[in-house]
């Protein structure tokens, strides 16, 4: 064979040869030293190390072997060394970036396994330094294959800052609010918050770089700007689960034209209920207590003080709230009267329920107001309500009935 032949079939040989270490390598640090690591953490007493392999950070590390062979097998051709070593370099340096890439994952996946990530995520700082990894992984592979020094190119990234800057303005803008949301303890993974101007009413599922994910309650994703929690205003209900007490405000309308004077008959009854009968005899002593030591003349009710049904009402929803299993008892508790309007005269239960899950805050909400309307009638009082069709229909009927017995 001629010299020529011999250099090609001698180089082809060698190449050969360097596939098939290559591929032997491969071979044993996935086959052989993989499964070893495998095997030593599936049996050892940590569970963090489980979460690098979930990560594949060993596997991508294993990646590197048949690249080390490649590497040094390079003076072999001494034609086409440089080219190798460079090539070489570059597809270490990229298995490198992955493996960190991989690293952060895990690092970030252990973090949340502790309580304390959801006080304080670092999701958004992983980003950050994801972003950083990549933008010196990319200029150390092109400098090498450029086989120029690194710094040069740094240099040169001057000029770019301000693309860098319009690049990566939502970046930056997420980094400086997911500092002043940690440091300042703004809000957390599960809080619920509500933000309407961009129609959020939820739970947090997750903290990034950039956004915020907010699970609503009609289960939609709502995606927000972390930056968004910064500049503008929103809810954060951790208060009140915090608490234990999730606060009841809602008014029942009293028929101003069913309040009046309580009747003998109506004390006698009052008395029999359990909530009143000592208010009743309390009130009962000190009204005629003032009313004799007054000398008030009782033939006319417009005289002195009596009971009312409105008031004695108002005490047993007081005193019924107060023994309520549900009502969180070292919480504000007021049964008060707002100013009357076209919608009679409203009663206002302001409580707090020691249950701030929200289905079991409403049955409990809905229990007591239940309660309260079926009660009424037995105060003399009724609920103020609109006319209705039946109303009318049943109006026309008197007017038709009366009108026929005339």
């Amino acid at each position: 064979m001629s010299e020529q032949m011999v250099v090609y079939l001698s180089n082809i040989i060698m190449v050969l040869c360097i596939a098939l270490l290559s591929i032997v390598a491969n071979l044993v640090a996935k086959k052989i030293v993989l499964k070893i690591i495998i095997h030593i953490i599936h049996n050892n007493r940590y569970t963090w190390d489980n979460i690098f392999l979930e990560k594949k950070v060993f596997h991508k590390l294993s990646h590197l072997a048949p690249a080390f062979i490649i590497y040094y097998a390079a003076p072999i051709f001494p034609l086409y060394q440089s080219f190798i070593v460079k090539f070489a370099l570059a597809y270490m340096i990229i298995v490198t970036i992955t493996v960190f890439n991989a690293l952060l994952d895990a690092i970030d996946a252990i973090y949340r396994t502790y309580e304390v990530s959801k006080m304080r995520p670092i999701r958004g700082y992983i980003q950050v330094a994801k972003i950083i990894l990549y933008i010196i992984g990319a200029i150390v592979v092109i400098s090498n294959l450029m086989g120029q020094n690194p710094l040069i190119l740094l240099s040169g990234l001057g000029a770019l800052s301000a693309v860098l800057m319009l690049v990566f303005k939502d970046s930056i803008l997420g980094l400086v609010a997911g500092i002043q949301l940690s440091s300042n303890d703004m809000v957390r993974v599960g809080d619920w918050i509500e933000m309407p101007k961009y129609n959020a009413d939820g739970n947090v599922i997750d903290i990034t770089l950039n956004t915020v994910k907010v699970m609503n309650f009609d289960k939609t994703i709502t995606m927000l700007p972390s930056y968004a929690l910064i500049s503008d205003s929103f809810k954060n209900w951790r208060g009140m689960e915090a608490s234990g007490g999730r606060r009841i405000k809602r008014s029942v309308c009293i028929d101003t034209s069913s309040i009046c004077f309580c009747t003998k008959e109506m004390i006698e009854e009052f008395q029999k209920v359990h909530y009143l009968s000592d208010y009743v005899l309390t009130r009962l002593d000190e009204i005629n207590a003032y009313n004799t030591e007054h000398h008030i003349n009782m033939e006319s009710k417009v005289n002195g003080r009596q009971l009312t049904n409105i008031g004695v009402f108002r005490e047993y929803v007081q005193e019924y709230l107060r023994n309520h299993p549900k009502i969180h008892k070292e919480m504000t508790l007021i049964v008060r009267q707002l100013a009357p309007g076209d919608s009679g005269l409203p009663l206002e239960i302001y409580a707090f329920s020691n249950e701030t899950t929200w289905g079991v805050y409403e049955s409990v909400q809905s229990d007591i107001f239940d309660h309260i309307f079926a009660i009424i009638p037995l105060f003399g009082l009724r609920v103020f309500q609109n006319p209705t069709g039946q109303d009318i229909v049943n109006l026309k009927e008197r007017v038709i009935t009366s009108h026929y017995l005339a």
